[in-house]
């Protein structure tokens, strides 16, 4: 800050920066979100279009305002929010509302999925224990941020939600990644995993275990479980280089493709727009990405690198998992196209996630000012 500014100067300075939001960032959401309006109304219509641009516009209100906090006051609250969200995971699983075999949702005025707050909560958590200790972590420090980590995902995996515990633990682990977590320790919990890969599949639902089933070979249950994939790979197959053009895509027109304005919006990209159109909506993300770690690499403080880097790579995964799983490359796990596919609460808790990150732009732009 200037040392020649009065004292009602200098205020004034940080009111402007605090409200200042990153153009690059902001421009490339803007244009993912309206991409995003553009193919559900082909896929789900006007009425779901309205609903999808007044939750965008809720969640664009949410990041602004989190832009705003300091990270140093996101730090202060961090402790209280991951307690929040580890009672009310608890709570879901005693007095939440089920659906389709899953029980994942409470109702306090309105209905909410508190796995996604721990989206949020678990890297901010990590970041926050590690922000004063050495790095790279000890294996004492390493052992409590994996229980941090894990109890939460845990809770997730009950209700049962496997697509967001994936998600909950990337985020966290990512937040370990980034702290220098040695390449031994990695390769060692991937050799733990795969070892009891058995003993995983012992536990999982009857569900879960024919999506992966189904993965391997989706034609020995086509009119079943290997519906979704063999309907979405004829609709990308079908798009070809430049697609059918905009409402002019069969499967989705006529029905066949299922979840086609969620989980399998990218489909419906693919055979209207085809190859062109995907890449285009893929190099908007790349935009998002490369922004999102410019962030992370110039932030002042562990704290902030530490939780903007692991939300940046969090996004990466929700749009990994999500091609991955309609083109046949993952197993269906129900993880949305990020800012695309019709939703309410991970929208919601991508543009918080943003919000932070961008917190982080402006805290390094107060601290040179």
């Amino acid at each position: 800050m200037n040392p020649h500014h009065t004292p009602w100067q200098a205020q004034r300075s940080i009111r402007s920066h605090r409200r200042y939001l990153d153009p690059w960032l902001l421009l490339f959401l803007l244009a993912v979100m309206a991409y995003g309006l553009f193919v559900l109304y082909s896929a789900g219509g006007p009425v779901l279009v309205k609903k999808q641009a007044i939750r965008l516009l809720l969640g664009l209100i949410v990041m602004v305002t989190l832009a705003q906090i300091r990270t140093e006051r996101i730090a202060q609250f961090t402790p209280w929010l991951y307690g929040l969200t580890l009672v009310l995971l608890i709570a879901v699983l005693l007095v939440g509302d089920a659906s389709k075999g899953a029980q994942r949702w409470l109702y306090i005025g309105i209905r909410f999925q508190p796995s996604e707050l721990a989206k949020l909560t678990v890297p901010l958590m990590l970041a926050w224990y590690l922000r004063h200790r050495p790095l790279p972590p000890d294996w004492r420090d390493t052992l409590i941020a994996l229980v941090l980590l894990l109890l939460p995902a845990a809770l997730v995996v009950v209700e049962p939600d496997l697509g967001t515990a994936i998600l909950v633990a990337a985020a966290g682990f990512f937040v370990l990644f980034l702290a220098g977590l040695s390449w031994r320790f990695l390769l060692s919990a991937l050799l733990a995993v795969v070892a009891s890969a058995p003993l995983i599949w012992h536990f999982l639902h009857d569900y879960q275990k024919r999506r992966i089933l189904t993965l391997i070979n989706p034609e020995s249950d086509p009119l079943n479980a290997g519906w979704n994939i063999i309907q979405s790979k004829i609709a990308i197959g079908s798009g070809g280089l430049m697609g059918k053009g905009w409402l002019q895509g069969t499967q989705t027109q006529l029905n066949f493709l299922p979840e086609h304005s969620t989980d399998f919006i990218l489909s419906v990209l693919a055979e209207e727009f085809g190859f062109a159109g995907v890449a285009a909506l893929l190099g908007l993300y790349l935009l998002i990405l490369v922004r999102g770690f410019q962030i992370a690499a110039s932030a002042r403080d562990s704290f902030s690198r530490l939780i903007a880097g692991a939300l940046t790579l969090t996004f990466f995964v929700y749009l990994f998992i999500n091609a991955g799983m309609i083109s046949g490359l993952l197993p269906v796990v129900g993880v949305p196209l990020p800012l695309v596919s019709y939703g309410g609460t991970s929208i919601i808790t991508l543009m918080a996630a943003f919000g932070i990150i961008l917190s982080v732009y402006n805290h390094k732009k107060l601290i040179k000012q």
